[in-house]
Protein backbone atom coordinates (compact mmCIF):
# COMPACT_ATOMS: atom_id res chain seq x y z
CA UNK A 1 0.00 0.00 0.00
CA UNK A 2 3.04 2.26 0.18
CA UNK A 3 2.56 3.16 -3.48
CA UNK A 4 -0.82 4.69 -2.60
CA UNK A 5 0.84 6.75 0.14
CA UNK A 6 3.34 8.04 -2.41
CA UNK A 7 0.60 8.65 -4.98
CA UNK A 8 -1.41 10.68 -2.49
CA UNK A 9 1.66 12.69 -1.49
CA UNK A 10 2.60 13.45 -5.09
CA UNK A 11 -0.90 14.49 -6.14
CA UNK A 12 -1.51 16.59 -3.04
CA UNK A 13 1.97 18.08 -3.17
CA UNK A 14 1.66 18.92 -6.84
CA UNK A 15 -1.53 20.89 -6.20
CA UNK A 16 -0.30 22.64 -3.04
CA UNK A 17 3.16 23.60 -4.31
CA UNK A 18 1.69 25.64 -7.18
CA UNK A 19 1.92 29.33 -6.25
CA UNK A 20 -1.36 30.33 -4.67
CA UNK A 21 -2.98 32.51 -2.05
CA UNK A 22 -2.02 30.32 0.91
CA UNK A 23 1.59 29.95 -0.17
CA UNK A 24 2.05 33.67 -0.76
CA UNK A 25 0.57 34.39 2.67
CA UNK A 26 2.72 31.80 4.46
CA UNK A 27 5.85 33.04 2.68
CA UNK A 28 5.19 36.60 3.77
CA UNK A 29 4.51 35.63 7.39
CA UNK A 30 7.67 33.53 7.43
CA UNK A 31 9.79 36.38 6.11
CA UNK A 32 8.34 38.78 8.68
CA UNK A 33 8.59 36.18 11.45
CA UNK A 34 5.02 36.91 12.49
CA UNK A 35 3.54 33.93 14.34
CA UNK A 36 4.59 31.51 11.62
CA UNK A 37 3.61 28.43 13.64
CA UNK A 38 -0.02 29.53 13.95
CA UNK A 39 -0.29 30.42 10.26
CA UNK A 40 1.23 27.09 9.15
CA UNK A 41 -0.87 25.09 11.63
CA UNK A 42 -4.16 26.66 10.54
CA UNK A 43 -3.38 26.13 6.85
CA UNK A 44 -2.41 22.51 7.51
CA UNK A 45 -5.46 21.71 9.67
CA UNK A 46 -7.85 23.24 7.13
CA UNK A 47 -6.13 21.44 4.29
CA UNK A 48 -6.10 18.09 6.13
CA UNK A 49 -9.78 18.42 7.05
CA UNK A 50 -10.84 19.28 3.49
CA UNK A 51 -8.69 16.53 1.98
CA UNK A 52 -10.22 14.03 4.41
CA UNK A 53 -13.74 15.16 3.56
CA UNK A 54 -13.00 14.97 -0.15
CA UNK A 55 -11.51 11.48 -0.06
CA UNK A 56 -14.30 10.23 2.19
CA UNK A 57 -16.92 11.17 -0.40
CA UNK A 58 -17.90 14.84 -0.09
CA UNK A 59 -16.07 15.70 -3.32
CA UNK A 60 -18.47 13.59 -5.36
CA UNK A 61 -21.47 15.43 -3.88
CA UNK A 62 -19.99 18.89 -4.55
CA UNK A 63 -19.37 18.04 -8.18
CA UNK A 64 -23.14 17.73 -8.54
CA UNK A 65 -23.91 21.15 -6.93
CA UNK A 66 -22.69 23.84 -9.38
CA UNK A 67 -24.66 26.56 -7.57
CA UNK A 68 -22.54 26.07 -4.44
CA UNK A 69 -19.28 26.10 -6.40
CA UNK A 70 -20.29 29.20 -8.38
CA UNK A 71 -21.33 31.11 -5.25
CA UNK A 72 -18.08 30.13 -3.56
CA UNK A 73 -16.10 31.24 -6.60
CA UNK A 74 -17.78 34.66 -6.72
CA UNK A 75 -17.16 35.45 -3.04
CA UNK A 76 -13.64 34.11 -3.32
CA UNK A 77 -12.88 36.26 -6.37
CA UNK A 78 -14.07 39.40 -4.57
CA UNK A 79 -11.86 38.63 -1.58
CA UNK A 80 -8.79 37.82 -3.71
CA UNK A 81 -9.21 40.98 -5.80
CA UNK A 82 -9.25 42.98 -2.57
CA UNK A 83 -6.23 41.15 -1.16
CA UNK A 84 -4.36 41.66 -4.44
CA UNK A 85 -5.17 45.37 -4.40
CA UNK A 86 -3.78 45.58 -0.85
CA UNK A 87 -0.56 43.93 -2.03
CA UNK A 88 -0.22 46.33 -4.96
CA UNK A 89 -0.83 49.25 -2.60
CA UNK A 90 1.90 47.98 -0.23
CA UNK A 91 4.27 47.69 -3.19
CA UNK A 92 3.45 51.24 -4.30
CA UNK A 93 3.85 52.69 -0.81
CA UNK A 94 6.76 50.33 0.05
CA UNK A 95 5.12 49.64 3.42
CA UNK A 96 6.57 46.14 3.91
CA UNK A 97 9.71 45.82 6.01
CA UNK A 98 11.46 43.31 8.23
CA UNK A 99 11.27 44.02 11.96
CA UNK A 100 13.81 41.44 13.11
CA UNK A 101 15.12 43.34 16.12
CA UNK A 102 12.02 45.26 17.12
CA UNK A 103 9.60 44.52 19.88
CA UNK A 104 6.67 42.13 19.69
CA UNK A 105 4.30 45.09 19.57
CA UNK A 106 5.19 45.32 15.88
CA UNK A 107 3.46 42.01 15.24
CA UNK A 108 -0.28 41.49 14.71
CA UNK A 109 -2.28 39.94 17.52
CA UNK A 110 -2.69 36.18 17.53
CA UNK A 111 -6.44 36.47 16.91
CA UNK A 112 -5.95 38.88 14.00
CA UNK A 113 -3.34 36.62 12.42
CA UNK A 114 -5.51 33.52 12.85
CA UNK A 115 -8.55 35.24 11.33
CA UNK A 116 -6.48 36.46 8.38
CA UNK A 117 -5.12 32.95 7.83
CA UNK A 118 -8.61 31.43 7.96
CA UNK A 119 -9.86 34.05 5.50
CA UNK A 120 -7.07 33.51 2.97
CA UNK A 121 -7.62 29.76 3.26
CA UNK A 122 -11.38 29.28 3.43
CA UNK A 123 -12.40 32.15 1.13
CA UNK A 124 -10.25 30.78 -1.68
CA UNK A 125 -12.38 28.43 -3.81
CA UNK A 126 -9.27 26.86 -5.33
CA UNK A 127 -8.68 25.22 -1.96
CA UNK A 128 -12.04 23.45 -2.24
CA UNK A 129 -11.57 22.57 -5.90
CA UNK A 130 -8.13 21.07 -5.22
CA UNK A 131 -8.94 19.22 -2.00
CA UNK A 132 -12.60 18.26 -2.27
CA UNK A 133 -13.11 17.91 -6.00
CA UNK A 134 -9.76 16.87 -7.51
CA UNK A 135 -8.11 14.94 -4.65
CA UNK A 136 -11.51 13.78 -3.41
CA UNK A 137 -12.49 12.64 -6.87
CA UNK A 138 -9.33 10.55 -7.22
CA UNK A 139 -9.63 9.14 -3.71
CA UNK A 140 -13.27 8.29 -4.29
CA UNK A 141 -12.25 5.66 -6.82
CA UNK A 142 -10.30 3.67 -4.20
CA UNK A 143 -11.40 1.02 -1.74
CA UNK A 144 -11.72 1.72 1.99
CA UNK A 145 -8.26 0.38 2.92
CA UNK A 146 -6.63 2.04 -0.06
CA UNK A 147 -8.23 5.37 0.85
CA UNK A 148 -6.46 5.37 4.23
CA UNK A 149 -3.02 5.17 2.66
CA UNK A 150 -3.89 7.68 -0.05
CA UNK A 151 -5.26 10.03 2.63
CA UNK A 152 -2.15 9.70 4.82
CA UNK A 153 0.10 10.50 1.87
CA UNK A 154 -1.97 13.53 0.91
CA UNK A 155 -1.99 14.92 4.46
CA UNK A 156 1.74 14.24 4.89
CA UNK A 157 2.55 16.30 1.78
CA UNK A 158 0.43 19.18 3.10
CA UNK A 159 2.22 19.12 6.48
CA UNK A 160 5.70 19.06 4.97
CA UNK A 161 4.96 21.83 2.49
CA UNK A 162 3.31 24.41 4.76
CA UNK A 163 5.74 24.09 7.67
CA UNK A 164 8.69 23.76 5.30
CA UNK A 165 7.71 26.92 3.43
CA UNK A 166 6.97 28.87 6.61
CA UNK A 167 10.24 28.13 8.36
CA UNK A 168 12.58 27.76 5.36
CA UNK A 169 11.60 31.25 4.23
CA UNK A 170 13.73 32.61 7.09
CA UNK A 171 16.80 31.74 5.03
CA UNK A 172 15.67 34.34 2.53
CA UNK A 173 15.72 37.13 5.12
CA UNK A 174 19.05 38.63 3.93
CA UNK A 175 17.50 39.19 0.52
CA UNK A 176 14.46 40.91 1.99
CA UNK A 177 16.27 43.56 4.01
CA UNK A 178 15.86 45.75 0.94
CA UNK A 179 12.55 47.54 0.38
CA UNK A 180 12.94 46.92 -3.36
CA UNK A 181 12.80 43.15 -2.80
CA UNK A 182 9.61 43.58 -0.77
CA UNK A 183 8.17 45.70 -3.54
CA UNK A 184 8.81 42.86 -6.01
CA UNK A 185 7.29 40.26 -3.65
CA UNK A 186 4.19 42.34 -2.90
CA UNK A 187 3.73 42.97 -6.63
CA UNK A 188 4.10 39.26 -7.36
CA UNK A 189 1.57 38.41 -4.63
CA UNK A 190 -0.85 40.94 -6.11
CA UNK A 191 -0.47 39.44 -9.59
CA UNK A 192 -1.03 35.92 -8.23
CA UNK A 193 -4.14 36.97 -6.29
CA UNK A 194 -5.66 38.75 -9.28
CA UNK A 195 -4.76 35.86 -11.60
CA UNK A 196 -6.53 33.40 -9.29
CA UNK A 197 -9.52 35.75 -8.92
CA UNK A 198 -9.78 36.15 -12.70
CA UNK A 199 -9.62 32.38 -13.21
CA UNK A 200 -12.54 32.07 -10.77
CA UNK A 201 -14.56 34.61 -12.73
CA UNK A 202 -13.84 32.65 -15.92
CA UNK A 203 -14.83 29.43 -14.11
CA UNK A 204 -18.22 30.90 -13.16
CA UNK A 205 -18.77 32.31 -16.66
CA UNK A 206 -18.01 28.99 -18.32
CA UNK A 207 -20.15 27.16 -15.79
CA UNK A 208 -23.14 29.41 -16.50
CA UNK A 209 -22.60 29.13 -20.25
CA UNK A 210 -22.51 25.35 -20.01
Amino acid sequence: MIHLFIQGALISGGLIVAIGAQNAFILRQGLLGQKVFYACTICFICDAALISLGILGVGTVLQKTPFFLNSLAIFGAIFLYWYGFSSFFRAYKRDSHLHIERGKDQQPSRVKLMLATLAITLLNPHVYLDTLVIIGGIGGTLGSEEKRWFLLGSIFASFVWFFGLGYASKKLIPYFESSKTWMVLDTLIGVVMWWIASSLVIFVYQSLQG
